[in-house]
């Protein structure tokens, strides 16, 4: 991992957050009553998508491997992101299968 300089919490986690580039996806951190919540965005998309919100523990900021502790959350809250991203799932009952699909699987 690169070296980050010691800073504010925030500054500390949006720092970190630079140090990630990808295509499809924006990150970014803020204050929220006194903690400190990444965002992760949908970049560039015409589909209404929510901002994925997770906050980092005070714990966490301060420990030694906080660059791995924020891999590691951002990795699973990528998981999360895109599961809570589904429109419709075979689990849901309360939307009907379209008709192509259902003519499909016969």
């Amino acid at each position: 991992m690169e070296p980050v300089p010691d800073s504010s919490p925030l500054q500390k986690v949006t720092d970190h957050l630079r140090l990630y580039d990808h295509p499809l996806l924006s990150f970014s951190a803020r204050d929220h009553d006194g903690a400190v919540e990444v965002l992760i965005d949908l970049k560039n998309s015409s589909v209404p998508v929510h901002t994925y919100v997770f906050p980092i523990h005070p714990r966490d900021l301060d420990h030694p491997q906080f660059a791995w502790h924020l891999q590691h959350q951002l990795y699973d809250a990528l998981h999360d992101y895109f599961i809570e991203m589904f429109t419709r799932t075979p689990q849901d009952r309360n939307s009907p299968t379209p008709a192509k699909n259902a003519r499909q699987e016969s």
